[in-house]
């Protein structure tokens, strides 16, 4: 996240990743700027209009109509920075997050990842609370660091075994390891070496892939590539709010198109090894609605979705970059003869991370003037504010996620989609009995799988929910002051307890009905 202060300004990043929405940026709407590029669009339905029909529908539909296929995965998410802790423990390296935060003033209340959840201690324990939420599927990440201490080279076998004993327990209790290869934590040494915006980070990365496949590949059938690249891309190169905490609008470019190139590198890796492998990639989106009719709006709301949803997407099933700027900055991004052939691989499934909607409109011509990004991505953006805020000031829309499925449905002809997170910050506190009561997270939770359900029974083929998340930890710039937890967290203790609404996810699962 960011200070609200700098959502008030013009600014080149991008601006409706989850982590970034305040309520006072939602209160005011949200600065322009390009990458606004990078916050999924829809034109399904005009900006201050009541929810659709099927939103309605959402609200009141029946038991039956909330049922979930046969086979639905029902899981959680986490990422390794945000749980493990053990930041210097068993030979694992520096990653540029580790750096990060411990540069004064970048995280609030001066927090860290160095303990965060001590999962790494404590993932026994972890992996029992999925267990006793009836879930079977968790998405989790591999630390690069924790893996290639140096980022390449031969592989810490205690990184390696820490995760092999991880995926051997999920499978024993009959939890499908749903693993991330990159959750935003770089080894510093590659990042020295030119990070993202280096070429040479795709065959790096491939390398990467193909030592955690040799290891974990006989077991772990589904696989993400990346983690919201758009967000680690633009936050981390060109608003600098997200570690490495660069500020450049040519890193930032380069940074695209060396991991749409990577996405490719490291799929052909895998499938080398494990060709009957599932792999995909957690993509961050949200629907946009054109602020009014005009004409100016609506070609807004386009642009912004097809930088935004596509500009990772298209790359990997077109080989192609998504028609969304004025122009494509083939030199500043450092595309090469042969390079979207390289980029373009068929995803198994497509991964959606989404939380919210967004609203897109044109900027006027005095706008564009001041603002020269803006003759490159005339779009404006802010959030939506009808619906109930959560406690870290984003609106709850359910139909954004119904939306956006369908969208996804009908642009890239009914593809395999997994929802790799979805969730909401409720800050809820054990009360005198020990109980924690999170009716908003249920209520959450509820309707936007009920609009889920409506998608599927349209004809969306989705094939799990993985809620945003297993365990209240470590939000990025947030620090600790944000809980999105189904599983309350005592940072002094480390201590565990099931919130009310993760005993609801529990019978849900156990049901395979979102109403119960």
């Amino acid at each position: 996240m960011i200070p609200v202060s700098s959502l008030k300004e013009p600014y080149l990043g991008l601006r409706l990743t989850r982590r970034k929405f305040l309520s006072s940026a939602l209160g005011a709407g949200v600065a322009t700027g390009l990458p606004a590029i990078f916050s999924a669009c829809s034109t399904a339905s005009k900006a201050g209009t009541a929810m659709s029909s099927a939103s309605a529908r959402a609200q009141v539909i029946s038991p039956a109509q909330a049922a979930f296929p046969k086979g639905f995965f029902w899981g959680t998410a986490t990422a390794s920075y945000q749980i493990e802790g053990a930041w210097k423990e068993d030979g694992k390296g520096e990653s540029i997050w580790d750096r990060f935060v411990h540069t004064p003033g970048k995280i609030k209340n001066g927090d860290t990842g160095d303990i965060a959840c001590d999962s790494y201690h404590r993932w026994t324990e972890d992996i029992a609370l999925m267990k006793a939420m009836n879930l079977n599927s968790y998405r989790f990440s591999i630390s690069w660091p924790r893996i290639q201490p140096l980022g390449t080279g031969a592989a810490n076998s205690k990184g390696l075994d820490y995760y092999s004993r991880v995926v051997d327990t999920l499978l024993e209790a009959h939890i499908r390891p749903f693993v991330t290869l990159y959750h935003w934590d770089l080894p510093q040494t590659l990042q020295e070496a030119g990070g993202w915006p280096n070429r040479d980070m795709a065959g790096r990365y491939a390398d990467y892939v193909q030592v955690v496949a040799r290891a974990l590949g006989d077991r772990v059938t589904d696989w993400m590539l990346f983690n919201e690249p758009d967000a680690f891309v633009d936050l981390g190169y060109l608003e600098g709010t997200h570690a490495p905490g660069h500020t450049s609008i040519l890193d930032f470019l380069r940074a695209t198109h060396v991991v749409n190139l990577a996405q490719g590198a490291g799929f052909r890796a895998l499938k080398a090894l494990w060709p009957g492998a599932r792999v995909g990639t957690a993509f961050s989106m949200s629907p946009c609605e054109p602020a009014t009719d005009s004409p100016e709006d609506k070609l807004a709301a386009e642009r912004a979705h097809a930088i935004i949803n596509a500009w990772f997407l298209e790359p990997a099933l077109r080989g192609r970059y998504a028609d969304g700027l004025t122009f494509l900055p083939e030199s500043a991004m450092r595309i090469k003869l042969g390079d979207m052939e390289q980029a373009r691989v068929p995803l198994d499934f497509i991964g959606i991370n989404l939380y919210y909607r967004t609203i897109a409109s044109s900027p006027g011509v005095m706008e564009r003037v001041a603002h020269a990004q803006e003759w490159l991505f005339p779009v404006k953006m802010e959030g939506g504010r009808e619906g109930p805020m959560t406690d870290i000031g984003w609106e709850v829309w359910p139909k954004s996620l119904y939306d956006m499925v369908m969208r996804i449905t009908r642009d890239y002809d009914r593809p395999v989609i997994e929802i790799t997170e979805s969730g909401c910050a409720y800050n809820d506190v054990p009360n005198a009995n020990g109980v924690v009561p999170d009716q908003r997270r249920t209520t959450y939770h509820q309707a936007y799988l009920t609009a889920l359900a409506q998608a599927i029974a349209e004809g969306a083929d989705v094939r799990g929910y993985h809620a945003w998340s297993l365990l209240d930890n470590f939000e990025w710039a947030e620090g600790y002051s944000q809980r999105f937890g189904f599983a309350y967290v005592d940072y002094k203790t480390q201590k565990r307890t099931i919130k009310e609404s993760g005993k609801w996810y529990a019978r849900v699962a156990a049901a395979n009905n979102a109403q119960v």
